[in-house]
Order: C-alpha cells, then sequence, then structure tokens
C-alpha cells in the first residue's frame, strides 16, 4: 500500500514539474514574445541566408518536448488537459495587461497621440502592445499546434504498435511547428502588424524567410531533443515505478 502511494506522489510530482515547465516557458515565450527579433543569418556556399526569429520562440521547443514526455509517460487526456489550461493562461495573461492598461493612470502622450518615451508606464506599454500582438496571434496557432501534435503523436504510436519512440516524438513536432510556424507569423503580420519594418515601411524580410527561419529553428531543436526525450522517458518511467521494479528483483 506504502508502495502504491510513494509511486503516486512520485508519478503526480513528475507530472507537475512537466506541467510546471510547459506552462512557465509558454507564458514567458508569450511574455517576451516579439519584443526583439534575434539575427541568425549565416553564409551558404558564399551566399547570406537571412534567419530572424523572434526571442520568444527560444522557449518555444521546450513546451513541444513536455507535451511528448506527459503523452508517452500519461497519456493524451492529460496530454490534452495540459494544453486547454495553457489556452486558459494565455487568455489569463491578456487579461491582466488589458486590466494594467486601463487603471489610472493612462500613459502620458505627445501632440501626435503617441506615448512619450520613458514616461511613467512607458515600457509597460511598449511590452503590451508586443505581448497582446504576439499572445493573439499564437492563440490560434497554439491551439492547432498543440492539439495536431498530440493527436500525431498518439496516432503513430498506434500505427508502430508503441515502437519507434523517435519517429513519434519527432514526427509530431515537425507536423505540428510547421502549422505552428505558418499560422503564427501570417497571423503576426495580417492582423497585428507587428513584423521587423525598414526605414520605409517595408518588412526587413518576405514573409516566407520568417516562417522558415521560425520553422528551421523549432525543426532543429526538435531533432535534437530526441536523444535527451529518450533518456527522459526510460529514467521517469524508472523512477516512477522504482518500488515496483525493486519488488521484481527480490
Amino acid at each position: 500500500m506504502f508502495a502504491v502511494e510513494r509511486k503516486n506522489r512520485r508519478s503526480e510530482w513528475v507530472f507537475m514539474v512537466l506541467a510546471g515547465l510547459f506552462l512557465g516557458s509558454l507564458t514567458m515565450l508569450n511574455i517576451l514574445g516579439i519584443t526583439k527579433f534575434i539575427s541568425l543569418d549565416f553564409s551558404l556556399f558564399g551566399s547570406e541566408i537571412p534567419f530572424p526569429i523572434a526571442v520568444g520562440v527560444l522557449a518555444y521547443p521546450i513546451t513541444f518536448l513536455c507535451t511528448d514526455f506527459i503523452s508517452e509517460i500519461y497519456g493524451k487526456k492529460r496530454a490534452n488537459m495540459v494544453v486547454w489550461v495553457g489556452l486558459i493562461l494565455n487568455l489569463w495573461v491578456l487579461f491582466i495587461l488589458w486590466l494594467g492598461g486601463v487603471l489610472p493612470p493612462g500613459p502620458a502622450l505627445n501632440d501626435a497621440g503617441e506615448i512619450i518615451r520613458d514616461s511613467n508606464g512607458w515600457v509597460f506599454y511598449e511590452v503590451r502592445t508586443a505581448t497582446f500582438a504576439a499572445t493573439s496571434a499564437s492563440m490560434i496557432a497554439y491551439v492547432s499546434a498543440q492539439f495536431v501534435d498530440v493527436h500525431v503523436f498518439h496516432y503513430l504510436k498506434e500505427i508502430t504498435n508503441g515502437k519507434y519512440l523517435w519517429l513519434r516524438n519527432n514526427g509530431s513536432t515537425l507536423v505540428s511547428q510547421l502549422v505552428d510556424s505558418t499560422a503564427v507569423i501570417l497571423i503576426t503580420h495580417y492582423y497585428a502588424d507587428a513584423l521587423p519594418k525598414d526605414a520605409v515601411g517595408d518588412l526587413t524580410h518576405p514573409l516566407l524567410y520568417f516562417i522558415m527561419a521560425s520553422y528551421s529553428f523549432k525543426a532543429l531543436t526538435a531533432l535534437i531533443d530526441t536523444i535527451p526525450f529518450y533518456i527522459g522517458v526510460k529514467y521517469i518511467t524508472r523512477y516512477i515505478q522504482k518500488d515496483e521494479i525493486s519488488t521484481d528483483k527480490k
């Protein structure tokens, strides 16, 4: 009885850590979002290849790794539950940003109606504008991509009879992140008009560059996380079932 309780307690602790890491990364990537675009340009065969990615993307791959861990260890229902909580968290972030913006005092404006730089609340309104754009753009993409990730993961698990862990880990993530990258960039541009522009108001790079840079970064990190995913599933499962393993050895 005590062994079962310890196993359940360990299982719930692991779930809480994975869910917390997922939700914390999700919040961070939405708040940081498009507050800065990082240039990871590189040269290939003598040609300069633009590689602009939003700073929020840096935290994004860990969210898919966490849902893959939860899908593998705890099942589809729990993975979907975490996805829904993430959506509610997005709405909560938007609500607090909205509330903080409407409460007095309002921003100090110049004659053109623009917020005066370095005035009270200027940083908040800068972050608020960027976060509203990033979060609004990502919500549709987030729900679509995360549910695609969970469903593709379990579809691949079913058709392979639980074999080829690397296939469902990478396959589900690569498909879902293509959905996410495309949706986020298109919504960010056409709905929020928040992609970086040059001095004359044109995009610094074509939309395809932003989509492919974002997706390439996510795809590369998805392939890299295959090894930690294998190791993680092995040791997390062993940790949760430690008492059972000890009993079997006796």
